[in-house]
């Protein structure tokens, strides 16, 4: 296996009725400049293709039995070639170590709207290359999505045990 190959099978999370876009976002946002991210779903993800193009990706996809895909995706196109040469996933399913990330923790729960829209806004200046805002909220920010895409910025929601929202904040 490539070691500069992440891979996320996401086939289980499915199956289980649970939604892994947050994860792969997760996984994609961790990636290193020269790491490719090879994902095994039970189906073409074929909406993710788009979202993963405006970040600069493409991809390659492949049927590899049971219903179930790998998708590759690679930086800037960055080819492999042939969809033959998808690296195999029947191997390892652990991923590569990434580089860790700083954060700048914003705690607005419990601020009625538009307050917690404000006070995350307001932490963007803050926000350096390597650093990440994590927004802590009590409903998904919903407003806050377009707001940061305007700025130059994209965000990753994750609902929590409690019903709360920690939402991840980087540079584009």
């Amino acid at each position: 296996m490539n070691n500069k190959t992440v891979i996320l099978d996401v086939r289980e999370e499915i199956r289980n009725g649970r939604e892994p876009f947050s994860k792969i976002m997760g996984t994609v946002w961790k990636l290193r400049s020269d790491q490719s991210f090879l994902l095994i779903a039970p189906f073409e993800p074929v909406p993710l293709f788009a979202v993963l193009k405006k970040r600069g990706f493409a991809h390659e996809s492949r049927q590899i039995g049971n219903g179930d895909w790998e998708v590759l995706f690679t930086r800037n196109g960055k080819s492999l070639g042939k969809t033959e040469n998808l690296p195999q996933a029947q191997g390892s399913r652990e991923n590569t170590p990434v580089k860790e990330v700083q954060f700048i923790y914003v705690d607005a729960r419990g601020l009625e709207p538009p307050q917690p829209m404000i006070k995350i806004l307001e932490a963007l200046s803050d926000l350096s290359e390597d650093t990440e805002i994590r927004a802590h909220t009590d409903r998904r920010p919903m407003h806050l999505y377009t707001q940061l895409e305007a700025r130059g910025f994209t965000s990753q929601s994750e609902e929590q045990s409690d019903g709360s929202f920690i939402t991840h904040i980087r540079r584009n």
